[in-house]
């Protein structure tokens, strides 16, 4: 039997479990279900349980990951390891639950995707401990977490907006720290890199990945301001009204694809003011 003191604790983490077991099942029924058997686990649990936690979280997401396995059974999918860089965003928590629209999406995928996209992205579970809730490894977690990311946020059709909207949008998005725009305006392989004058004055000299660059520009770039890059809608530090580091944005379908870093003095020396709004109605 548990403790008094395990029992108060378990009361405390009952309202994240409901979240957590609601986010995974869609169901809030068959929440209260899961974490009633979380709460009969841990009553006959015998072992020290150093962090209670974390030993809630896993029992709760495993419950719930055999009841989505029985509820669509599914055929094992093969998963392809590639390696990938730390994800700097791992504690970022997108939302407390998922939304009707959402929860039509979830639907569509496999119990481990599922899994692993909910709690990384909704609860800032960390892929470790994911991996060993899934019996796989961090990096395959991770990849599970990406394929759902994508069928959840499929790519924007190309005419979806136009290339200065997509910059200022995801300015805005920077600014405000709105981690989840910035994943929908980044495409998955997105690139950021620097040339030698940026990268000296402590730019980023390369990000990979949706996570990685949007962890990076989240609540960022508070400074920057819109401009033309040799012509194209970018972006800005300008600092006592000097420009100091252009963002050169390559947009595709409607994402982000590139970002570039230039400070090299000829780059800088032809970088314009840019109103904001559609650059064909300015002079």
């Amino acid at each position: 039997m548990v403790s008094d003191a395990h029992l108060a604790d378990f009361e405390a983490e009952r309202a994240r479990l409901q979240r957590i077991a609601t986010g995974i099942l869609g169901d809030a029924d068959g929440a209260q279900d899961v974490v009633q058997q979380a709460w009969l686990r841990l009553d006959g649990n015998t072992e020290q349980i150093d962090n209670l936690a974390g030993w809630l979280t896993t029992v709760t997401s495993r419950l719930c990951l055999d009841r989505l396995r029985a509820r669509t059974p599914v055929p094992t999918e093969s998963i392809e390891v590639e390696a990938t860089a730390p994800d700097p965003a791992d504690d970022v928590v997108l939302a407390d639950t998922v939304g009707i629209a959402l929860q039509v999406v979830l639907d569509r995928l496999t119990p481990a995707e599922r899994v692993a996209f909910v709690l990384h992205d909704s609860f800032g579970v960390d892929f470790g401990l994911i991996a060993a809730m899934l019996d796989t490894t961090p990096v395959a977690a991770r990849k599970l977490a990406s394929r759902a990311r994508a069928k959840v946020h499929p790519p924007a059709p190309e005419d979806a907006l136009a290339d200065w909207e997509v910059v200022d949008a995801f300015m805005t998005a920077a600014r405000e720290g709105d981690f989840r725009r910035l994943l929908e305006l980044l495409a998955p392989d997105v690139v950021v890199s620097a040339d030698a004058a940026a990268g000296a004055l402590g730019t980023p000299t390369r990000l990979e990945g949706r996570d990685e660059v949007a962890g990076f520009f989240n609540g960022a770039a508070k400074a920057a301001f819109p401009v033309f890059v040799e012509d194209r809608p970018g972006a800005a530090w300008i600092h006592r009204g000097e420009v100091k580091v252009a963002f050169d944005f390559t947009v595709e379908a409607g994402r982000v694809r590139r970002l570039r870093f230039r400070a090299a003095a000829d780059i800088l020396a032809g970088v314009r003011r840019r109103r904001g709004g559609d650059p064909a109605q300015q002079p």
